[in-house]
């Protein structure tokens, strides 16, 4: 599976001539290719041309003549040019080389994708990944066709909340993380991207309750939990695992509390089993319909953890739940 977009750096001195002929020449003999002036002015000091592969593949070259290196960035095979260079992220590579570059890749976006063009902090978190290699047309369906993984939900609904979360900037410094957990291959995977969006509906309860949140925390046994949250002002900090059970009627499991028994066994016998405690288990039921949900929260099972948060959140924000356990977080919702 490919990885979500990155730029490649190439630390030597570059020419129009030597764009021509390494990159272009390649892009033309493999693939086809074009290459165009790019839509918007370089960063100062830099020149820049923008490839369009006759495939649908785009990419985007900026260097400095003077011998301040270049950058490439495309969702289309590498020329062998630059086969050997180190791959930066939009927050590592120059400020000004990525702001340029993203506007480049937004202008695009929203032109394929005009139902996007409202959505701009959903848009732009979420790039690496609408312009991956293989992920770009699963990613775009999974929020056009599924609405993100909500059900009986519309598109815009989804998206408008998931873009006002986004838009408070918590995760703005672990986005390359969180933006490639959706996947970035050819082919749709519901389980996988609606689990992904599990840690987004967590992170936004979190977020709403007043914590401040970092993703991917390894703990001694090497494993990673999902979270950490703490309070600005409190002491203590506190390990989040999430898991996302899928609603009955895509799954073995008979009952919404067979789903999610069976799903929280798959963590407490892997992670939560090898860190040994302290974790609290958000288990985000947000793929439950109506009917199953609201049987889950008549009969609100046990989950074969504690402490748990057991919640659905509607792109609404309306947030029901219950929890089974001591809690150690002070959670802003009636559960």
């Amino acid at each position: 599976m490919a990885h979500p977009l990155r730029f490649r750096y190439s630390p030597e001195t570059w020419s129009a001539e030597r764009v021509r002929s390494q990159l272009l020449s390649d892009l033309e003999s493999n693939i086809g290719a074009t290459a165009t002036s790019p839509w918007f002015t370089p960063p100062a000091g830099y020149s820049a041309r923008r490839f369009e592969m006759d495939n649908g593949d785009l990419a985007l070259f900026a260097y400095d003549e003077t011998g301040g290196g270049a950058y490439w960035l495309g969702n289309t095979e590498t020329p062998s040019a630059l086969w050997r260079t180190d791959k930066h992220t939009f927050a590592e590579a120059p400020f000004d080389v990525s702001r340029w570059a993203q506007r480049e890749l937004l202008a695009g976006l929203h032109e394929e994708e005009p139902w996007l063009a409202e959505y701009t902090y959903l848009s732009w978190f979420f790039l690496p990944v609408f312009y991956s290699k293989d992920g770009r047309e699963t990613s775009r369906e999974f929020f056009r066709e599924h609405a993100a993984g909500f059900p009986d939900a519309e598109c815009d609904e989804a998206l408008a909340f998931y873009d006002g979360f986004l838009k408070s900037g918590v995760l703005e410094p672990y986005r390359h993380v969180m933006a490639g957990k959706l996947g970035t291959s050819e082919y749709l995977d519901l389980t996988r991207t609606s689990a992904a969006m599990g840690e987004f509906d967590a992170a936004w309860l979190l977020h709403e309750s007043g914590y401040e949140i970092t993703p991917e925390i390894e703990v001694a046994t090497g494993h990673s939990l999902d979270f950490r949250a703490e309070r600005p002002g409190e002491d203590g900090a506190y390990l989040v695992e999430v898991t996302r059970p899928l609603p009955v009627n895509e799954r073995s499991a008979g009952t919404p509390a067979a789903a999610i028994r069976d799903t929280v066994q798959t963590k407490t016998s892997g992670q939560l089993a090898e860190h040994g405690g302290g974790a609290t288990l958000f288990v985000d039921c947000s793929s439950f319909p109506d009917d199953d949900w609201q049987a889950l929260l008549g009969e609100r099972p046990d989950v074969q953890h504690r402490p748990a948060v057991v919640f659905r959140v509607r792109p609404s924000g309306r947030v029901e739940g219950y929890t089974k356990g001591a809690v150690p977080l002070d959670l802003d919702f009636d559960f």
